[in-house]
């Protein structure tokens, strides 16, 4: 059996990339076929925390006549919703799960705490991070990095809906090109669209290894555990 190059992760999953192609809030197919991979990933004795973003349903910055902490609480309580969906899948696929909110909603989740997380995850259980750090104006990408250190993970894993970061949008940008590497110090130089200012600064000062790439294939997931070099590397 081949042994994992990572014995603890942080998956950041994107809520646009459980949408796959946008017909409906949530795509359950595919999540279904991120649930079936991470089995594989814990049958190789890797221990997952997942933290949810919320793009899928609601941004705080789509409330650009709202109040904004207002705006971001209900950006909070839309990766609930995620989180939720995910359990659900998760369990259905044999994995033990447990959900826990940054934000106290007892009925729906378990109030997070560092040792409660970590006492999950030593137990084989896969932690699924909802409502963010629970406190408005900090995105989820700056919570997956503070998960991670919290849990002592030994990657953050940033499953998005492009394969890494690009010197340039390759969308508008032809010629940019993607990094198989990069450091958060270049990141910040050249304002690269890659996690967004708070969080590259936590990884960079906690000394943080991320790897960003496509969730198109959730393989990509166990690749990248297995120690496959795919997407963009950070580091410090």
């Amino acid at each position: 059996m081949v042994t994992p190059k990572y014995k603890r992760i942080l998956l950041k999953l994107s809520g646009e990339a459980l949408a796959k192609g946008g017909k409906s809030i949530l795509d359950f197919d595919f999540i279904k076929e991120v649930a079936e991979v991470l089995v594989r990933c814990r049958e190789a004795g890797v221990e997952i925390g997942v933290i949810v973003g919320a793009g899928n349903i609601w941004r705080g910055r789509q409330g650009t006549d709202m109040n904004r902490k207002q705006a971001d609480h209900m950006g909070m309580l839309a990766t609930a919703i995620n989180a939720l969906a995910l359990q659900d899948s998760f369990e259905r696929a044999g994995l033990n799960t447990v959900v826990m909110s940054a934000a106290e909603m007892p009925k729906f989740a378990d109030n997070f705490t560092v040792r409660g997380a970590n006492e999950a995850l030593a137990d084989g259980k896969v932690v699924i991070f909802a409502c963010g750090l629970g406190d408005p104006f900090f995105s989820t990408d700056t919570a997956a990095a503070l998960r991670a250190a919290e849990i002592g993970a030994d990657a953050v894993l940033m499953a998005k809906n492009i394969d890494g970061i690009y010197t340039a949008d390759p969308k508008v940008d032809p010629t940019a090109r993607r990094y198989d590497e990069v450091t958060y110090a270049e990141v910040l130089e050249k304002q690269l669209k890659a996690l967004d200012l708070s969080a590259t600064t936590f990884c960079m000062e906690n000394d943080i290894r991320c790897y960003a790439f496509a969730l198109d294939d959730p393989d990509n997931i166990y690749r990248v555990v297995m120690g496959e070099h795919i997407g963009t590397e950070l580091h410090r």
